[in-house]
């Protein structure tokens, strides 16, 4: 079976500008493994954690919080399927620290 790229995957051709360089090939590795539906999480996850950094830009910390606990419920969720997080931990922490979440 081919690999699967940005060319011939729906999910990679429309992340590959969106993502950030270092989860990329995260996202990659997961699709070309049939896990397509852990590649979802992990852009669903990203999308949260942007979200959450724009709620903090625009000082709407409730908002911000509530986008965060999700956030965080997702890495669980992925770390349970032994997916690498720590980049998205990464940016949880450093977002996190805005807000002071517990």
């Amino acid at each position: 079976m081919p690999k699967k790229t940005a060319r011939n995957s729906e999910i990679l051709k429309s992340s590959k500008i969106k993502t950030s360089p270092k989860l990329y090939p995260l996202l990659v590795e997961l699709v070309n493994d049939d896990k397509e539906e852990l590649a979802e999480a992990v852009l669903k996850t990203d999308y949260l954690l942007e979200y959450a950094s724009s709620c903090i830009r625009q000082r709407d910390y409730n908002e911000a919080k509530t986008a965060l606990n999700k956030a965080k419920d997702r890495i669980d969720s992925l770390k349970e399927n032994d997916v690498d997080v720590d980049y998205l931990l990464y940016l949880f922490e450093g977002i996190s620290k805005k807000v002071k979440i517990k």
